[in-house]
């Protein structure tokens, strides 16, 4: 057994639930709540999230158009794009092409393109694009996640990213690592701040430096964004810890604000919202729309990327949600 699944299964099992104000999201955005104390730097990084928007998708969208809509991406000024997936196309069908979209795209220097994996086949697959910049392993302290969405224990899902961590080394590339249910999940398996915290600890640990808290279900509450990512910030401030969100359109900019005033400066989201979990069990609940998520940070005095409008962007986005239906990502 390697260190990372020897760790694992030394770390605390808490039954701690979460409490029904958590369960339900229903405490309100007050910014005299989320002051800090610590001085941070304001500077944003966003990462489109198209894969997110894209993979539960029921029809086939063809190559050619996510080629031309990443590029599009990439010519508003993108700079950070979750572009691909190297998975089972059983599993997730809409990503059976990713090796045809990424040579057709071509990205310039200046452009990350992160390609989620969930083994070592699929990172070499993503190697061997020469296109991928950073791989993302999807993580969780929920087995029930972790055995639905790829087939792992808890044990066997660290043996096999750190086989994954060891290709990326050898790559040159970075890895990012998603702790999807990281805010409570619909299975009724326990959760607990303290297994958050202690998945992070193990992930440092191991020499992972970006991580990303992913509200997998949209269950989380404005204080709990708030809280847990205050905490991870306070004690794991030198890695780039981010929030992958997902949330109901009118709620989404209170969590923004959340988690920014909490520290976090990392944001994955997806124009138009598009994307979704099947776990939420509402049809409203989505990835954080970009366009929301720029609006919101401009309360702050936030530094974001420069961008081009997006018009052109939310058009594209709406017409492939409308064409190629209801989408149902489950990160």
């Amino acid at each position: 057994m390697s260190s990372m699944s020897s760790m694992a299964k030394g770390s605390k099992i808490s039954t701690t639930e979460t409490t029904e104000n958590q369960r339900e999201g229903i405490l309100q955005f007050s910014p005299s709540r989320f002051k800090i104390a610590v001085t941070m730097s304001d500077s944003v990084k966003i990462i489109e999230c198209p894969r997110d928007a894209w993979q539960g998708l029921q029809g086939q969208l063809p190559a050619d158009l996510k080629v031309d809509y990443l590029k599009a991406l990439i010519s508003a000024g993108f700079k950070h794009i979750d572009a691909a997936s190297f998975v089972s196309p059983k599993a997730v069908p809409q990503m059976s092409d990713s090796e045809v979209v990424l040579k057709e795209l071509d990205p310039p220097d200046d452009v990350e393109i992160i390609g989620i994996v969930v083994n070592e086949k699929g990172a070499q697959r993503a190697i061997n694009t020469k296109r991928v910049s950073i791989l993302g392993f999807p993580y969780s302290i929920s087995p029930t996640f972790l055995r639905n969405n790829q087939r792992q224990t808890p044990e066997e899902s660290l043996d096999e990213l750190e086989k994954i961590q060891n290709k990326a080394d050898d790559a040159g590339l970075d890895l990012v690592v998603y702790i999807s249910m990281a805010f409570g999940n619909p299975y009724g398996d326990p959760w607990d701040a303290d297994e958050v915290l202690a998945a992070v600890d193990i992930l440092e640990v191991s020499g992972i430096k970006m991580i990303s808290l992913a509200d997998t279900v949209g269950i989380a509450s404005n204080e709990q964004i708030r809280a847990l990512l205050s905490t991870l910030i306070d004690k794991f401030g030198y890695l780039d810890i981010g929030a992958h969100l997902h949330s109901r359109p009118e709620a989404a900019a209170e969590k923004i604000l959340a988690a920014y005033a909490a520290g976090c400066r990392r944001f994955d989201s997806a124009i138009g919202g598009l994307g979704g979990c099947p776990f939420a069990q509402d049809a409203l609940v989505g990835n954080i729309p970009t366009e929301k998520l720029l609006e919101a940070l401009q309360q702050t005095g936030a530094q974001l990327p420069p961008l081009k409008p997006l018009d052109t962007l939310l058009r594209a986005s709406a017409e492939i949600g409308a064409r190629y239906g209801v989408s149902h990502a489950a990160d």
